[in-house]
């Protein structure tokens, strides 16, 4: 999430576990450091599963998940589907042949993504560069969901 950068993704015709699984230890190959990382996800199954929560502990990963399954609670992700919706496709929908097709173009994309998009939320870096970085980079993004709590309170109140 600091960098932005996509560390491990896997492309399935399903949302069973083990697809889950692949992609993190895509990840965790991909990581210069595990020190202190967070693990955020939605609460999906597979994310919930015995072997990925294994895969998490044993590398002693943080574990943070959702807790009412409201997309403001995992903005990085939802951001991520949404920019490859709106920037990667034609009519906002994913669609491919065949899935070594779809996997080939996720992965055009995901090069792309890490290596090329600039961000404004990490100072207009490419996630690649952001994540070779030590220190604080500047954020520019709004918390939507602080907000959102005010207003219930304020209602509350």
């Amino acid at each position: 999430m600091y960098s932005r950068k996509i560390l491990g993704y896997t492309l399935s015709e399903d949302l069973k576990a083990s697809s889950a699984v692949k992609a993190l230890k895509i990840a965790l190959k991909n990581m210069t450091s595990i020190k202190d990382c967070i693990h955020h996800s939605d609460r999906g199954i597979q994310y919930c599963s015995h072997q990925y929560i294994k895969l998490l502990k044993k590398n002693e990963m943080f574990i943070s998940m959702t807790e009412n399954g409201d997309p403001l609670e995992n903005p990085i992700a939802e951001r991520i589907n949404r920019t490859i919706k709106e920037e990667f496709t034609e009519d906002r929908y994913l669609s491919f042949r065949n899935i070594t097709e779809g996997k080939e173009k996720i992965k055009q994309w995901v090069k792309f993504y890490n290596d090329k998009r600039p961000h404004r939320s990490i100072e207009m870096l490419t996630p690649s560069k952001a994540y070779q970085l030590n220190g604080e980079l500047k954020r520019m993004w709004k918390n939507y969901y602080s907000k959102k709590n005010s207003i219930h309170q304020l209602a509350d109140g």
